[in-house]
């Protein structure tokens, strides 16, 4: 990356958070090859909140209600919810998430994220995973943060095809397509002609 002016710099940290809000200031460190000190400053000047003000703020313009899930199920914490549409969630892959021996994350949290936020997205007291094709595009270690997007193909039936990409800053490090079987087929029907 060529070296960038302060102006620069910080216009493409304002235009990258607003494409993905939910990057820390070690990874806009790394991605723009400035130390975490430069980052912060940038922000203040920029009057860029820090992330746990992002995700606050994120999680409070549009948040419907979990219905096809408790709370306490779902794994990794949701900030973003729009039933039959789109939900995001958070997960801070700790020491209780990795294999002791390479600090490298069990496969079945990132699964269990994806396959919860995919269930979650369902506007349905009863949804549930029927089949999920799924791939793991590099390990992520233990101290990174996990962001999943779901977002809703189409719903045929007592079927929706939910599509989940999970990311470490920019690096997509999980994807997933899951086929979740729902039991109110009037609502499934409304989504898919629209109304």
């Amino acid at each position: 990356m060529p070296k960038l002016t302060k102006k620069e710099r910080q216009n493409q940290l304002v235009a990258l958070l607003h494409k993905n809000p939910f990057m820390t200031d070690e990874e806009l460190a790394r991605h723009f090859q400035v130390s975490v000190q430069t980052i912060r400053l940038d922000r203040l000047e920029k009057s860029i909140p820090e992330l746990r003000e992002r995700i606050k703020s994120v999680a409070e313009q549009n948040y419907d209600e979990v219905r096809s899930l408790l709370m306490d199920e779902v794994i990794g914490e949701i900030i973003d919810l729009h039933l039959d549409k789109s939900a995001i969630s958070i997960l801070d892959i700790r020491e209780e998430h990795v294999f002791t021996r390479n600090q490298i994350a069990r496969g079945h949290h990132l699964f269990a994220q994806a396959n919860s936020l995919a269930v979650a997205v369902i506007d349905d007291e009863l949804a549930l995973t029927a089949s999920a094709k799924i791939r793991f595009h590099r390990p992520v270690k233990v101290g990174e943060r996990v962001v999943a997007k779901a977002k809703v193909l189409e719903t045929k039936g007592d079927r929706t095809k939910v599509q989940v990409e999970s990311f470490c800053g920019e690096e997509m490090v999980f994807s997933g397509q899951f086929t979740v079987f729902r039991s109110n087929t009037n609502s499934a029907r409304e989504v898919s002609l629209g109304t």
